[in-house]
C-alpha cells in the first residue's frame, strides 16, 4: 500500500476511521483538542490545563503516539514568497486504483497535497510553482501519464479561509 501524506501538527485525521479512537477517554480527547491547536505547548502547561501531573500527561501523549492517533509533527509554514503560484490539478483517471499515478506525483517537489475524491474527478492535486511556465510543464507531465484521461487546472487567486 502506498501512502502519501503530510502530517498536520500532531496529525489526528484518519484515526476515527481506523477505530483507534475507541480506546480514548474524555481526557485523551481534551489532550488531542489542545494539541491540534497548540502542538508546541509545553507538557507542563498541557498538564495544568487538563488537571493531571506532567508525568501522567506525558504518559498519555506517548500512548496516543504509540497507538497511531498522534502520527507525526511538522511545521505549518505559510506562503514564503508572494511570487509562488498555487493551483489545483483536477485529474480524471482512465481506471482506478491510482497507485502508479500517486507514485509519480510524489516525485514532483511542486506537489503539496493529493486527495482521492468521489464524483466525476478522481484526484485533486494541490501544487505550488514559481511561474506559469513551471505550472505548464508540470501540467504537461501529469497530462501525459498513462492512466490520466483528463486534466483541468485551476489557479488559486487567493485563500479566503484556511484552517489548520
Amino acid at each position: 500500500m502506498c501512502r502519501h501524506s503530510v502530517y498536520n501538527n500532531r496529525h489526528l485525521v484518519g484515526a476515527a476511521e481506523r477505530g483507534i479512537m475507541q480506546g480514548t477517554d474524555s481526557i485523551d480527547r481534551t489532550i488531542l483538542s489542545i494539541l491540534t491547536k497548540e502542538a508546541r505547548i509545553p507538557m507542563k502547561s498541557l498538564a495544568g490545563r487538563i488537571g493531571l501531573s506532567r508525568s501522567a500527561t506525558t504518559e498519555r501523549v506517548m500512548r496516543l503516539e504509540k497507538a497511531g492517533i498522534i502520527r507525526g509533527y511538522r511545521a505549518d509554514i505559510g506562503q514564503l514568497d508572494d511570487g509562488q503560484i498555487q493551483a489545483f490539478l483536477l485529474v480524471t483517471l482512465k481506471r482506478t486504483p491510482s497507485i502508479g499515478v500517486l507514485d509519480r506525483l510524489a516525485g514532483f517537489s511542486a506537489v503539496r497535497k493529493v486527495s482521492s475524491v468521489s464524483g466525476q474527478l478522481d484526484l485533486v492535486v494541490e501544487v505550488e510553482v514559481g511561474s506559469i511556465n513551471a505550472l505548464n510543464e508540470l501540467r504537461d507531465e501529469v497530462a501525459t501519464m498513462d492512466n490520466v484521461e483528463d486534466l483541468t487546472t485551476s489557479i488559486v487567486l487567493r485563500r479566503d479561509i484556511e484552517r489548520v
